[in-house]
C-alpha cells in the first residue's frame, strides 16, 4: 500500500522464510511514515514487524508492538483493526493458545466482509481453517478459495496457490488421499503458472508425498529424486526431501538405501526449532532409521 509519502507496497516485502529480513526491512521504511496523514500507513507496517517477531518466535516483543497499534485504534481506518486483529490471533496462535485467537479471527471474518476487504477476510478464514477444530477446518478453507476464485482483488487471487496446498493437507490429514492428490496438482499448476520456483518446489514435495500416501511410491520416488538433483545442483540440502525419499525407499524394501537419506534428513531437520518442539518422535525416528536403516512403521 503506497501513501503520500511514497511507501512501497509492503506486503511484497516479505520474505516468509526470513522474518528477521522481513522486520528490517518494514523498520528501515517506517520512518518515512511521519506524518499525520501517513498514520494508518505505519500502524498498518507495526502490525507486519508484529508478525515477523511472531514468526521469529519473539511473542512477548511482538504483543508490545501490538499494544502500540491498539492504543491507536479509536480514530484508525478499519484495515487497521483488521490488521491489528489478524496479528493479534496469529500470535497467539503460534505462541500455542489457538482457543484465545479462534474468536479474534472470527471478528476479523466478519468484519473483513463487511468493509468489503476480500484478501483479509480470505486471510481470516485461511487462519480458522487452522484454529478451528478438525471437522470445521476443511469448510473454512473451502470458504476462503470460493472467495479467492471470484474476487477481482489481486491481492486475494494472490492466496489461490497457498489456499490449494492448505486444503490439500487439510484432506490429506482426514485420509482423504485422492482429493488431496488432486488439490496439491492445482496448486503445481497455479505456482507454474505465476512462476514462483521455490513454490513449485513444495508443490511438487506435497504431490509426491499424496502419491507415496496412495502406495504409489515409485513415482513419488522419481519425483524425490528429480528435486534432490536439482536441489544439489544449487547446493542446497532438504531435510524434507531427504526424509521422503527415505520413506519411499523403505516402503519399497530397500532399507539400506534408505538409512543415508534419513540420516540426512536428521541431520537437517533437527536444526528446526518448530520441529523440535512439536514432533519430537519424528525426529528420533528420522535418527533411528539413520542410524541402523530398520523398519518401525511408516507415519
Amino acid at each position: 500500500m503506497a501513501t503520500n509519502s511514497g511507501l512501497p507496497d509492503f506486503d511484497r516485502l516479505w520474505d516468509y522464510d526470513h522474518p528477521e529480513v522481513s522486520e528490517k526491512a518494514f523498520r528501515e521504511i517506517l520512518p518515512r511514515a511521519s506524518g499525520e496523514a501517513d498514520e494508518p500507513c505505519r500502524l498498518e507496517l507495526l502490525t507486519q514487524i508484529a508478525r515477523a517477531q511472531g514468526l521469529q518466535r519473539r511473542f512477548e516483543d511482538a504483543h508490545r508492538t501490538l499494544d502500540e497499534v491498539e492504543a491507536n485504534l479509536k480514530d484508525a481506518p478499519a484495515r487497521v483493526g483488521l490488521r491489528f486483529l489478524l496479528e493479534r490471533g496469529r500470535v497467539l496462535n503460534s505462541s500455542g493458545k489457538p482457543d484465545e485467537a479462534r474468536p479474534l479471527f472470527r471478528q476479523a471474518w466478519e468484519f473483513s466482509r463487511s468493509q468489503g476487504e476480500d484478501a483479509l477476510a480470505i486471510d481470516a478464514a485461511h487462519m480458522l481453517g487452522i484454529v478451528e477444530l478438525p471437522e470445521a477446518q476443511l469448510a473454512w478453507n473451502l470458504c476462503a478459495l470460493e472467495l479467492a476464485e471470484r474476487s477481482p482483488d489481486p491481492r486475494a487471487q494472490r492466496w489461490l496457490g497457498s489456499l490449494y496446498n492448505n486444503i490439500g493437507w487439510t484432506y490429506h490429514d482426514q485420509g482423504q488421499y485422492e482429493e488431496a492428490l488432486d488439490t496439491f496438482r492445482r496448486a503445481l499448476e497455479w505456482r507454474e503458472a505465476a512462476g514462483e520456483a521455490k513454490a513449485v518446489t513444495i508443490a511438487r514435495w506435497s504431490v509426491a508425498r499424496a502419491l507415496r500416501s496412495l502406495d504409489r511410491c515409485e513415482e513419488a520416488l522419481a519425483i524425490q529424486r528429480d528435486l534432490l538433483e536439482e536441489q544439489e545442483q544449487r547446493g542446497e540440502r532438504d531435510g524434507y526431501v531427504h526424509e521422503e525419499l527415505g520413506e519411499c525407499l523403505l516402503a519399497l524394501g530397500q532399507p539400506g538405501a534408505a538409512q543415508l537419506h534419513f540420516a540426512r534428513a536428521f541431520e537437517t531437520l533437527t536444526a528446526d526449532p518448530w520441529l523440535a518442539e512439536h514432533e519430537p518422535a519424528r525426529l528420533q525416528r528420522l535418527q533411528s532409521l539413520g542410524r541402523d536403516g530398520s523398519g518401525g512403521g511408516l507415519r
